[in-house]
């Protein structure tokens, strides 16, 4: 794996053709993997082993939450002071958040939330994400559609 990505990550071409195929359909195998990209099969599973170990992928059944009996998503803004990491570290542990971002801006963090129903909801903004020492204040955005959900996006 030539080229660095990431902390003690490196990608060559053919990794990022096995991550590509992956990103099309997370079931391809690896025989018809390795047939696209010039591999056996087992050297694209232990390429897939060591991108799956090191973090650079994961591979999951990604859902739409409605079907699932989520019927509320929301994204919350979040201002904090003092280091916004450390109360990123503490929300992150809470089993209704699905995402976590440090950002700049008007908010110190971007926290994406899966719920059953409203009050559910208000249970994880009020009861857990504000309860969180160093967290000034939030503003939550409600989900109405999921409009589009995409991770396909390749690889540089």
């Amino acid at each position: 794996m030539a080229n660095r990505d990431g902390p003690g990550v490196t990608l060559d071409e053919v990794s990022k053709s096995i991550i590509e195929a992956l990103q099309q359909d997370g079931r391809r195998s690896y025989t018809s993997i390795g047939e696209a990209v010039g591999l056996s099969e087992a050297a694209v599973r232990q390429r897939v082993q060591r991108l799956l170990e090191s973090g650079v992928m994961q591979i999951v059944a990604v859902t739409d939450p409605m079907q699932v009996g989520f019927s509320r998503q929301a994204m919350v803004g979040v201002r904090v002071v003092g280091d916004p990491a450390v109360v990123a570290a503490e929300i992150e542990s809470l089993i209704e958040v699905v995402y976590v971002v440090v950002t700049a801006g008007s908010f110190d963090l971007l926290v994406e939330i899966v719920c059953e129903d409203d009050e559910h909801l208000l249970e994880v903004v009020s009861g857990k994400i504000r309860a969180c020492a160093g967290v000034t204040s939030t503003e939550t955005f409600v989900y109405l559609k999921l409009q589009r959900q995409r991770y396909d996006w390749g690889t540089r």
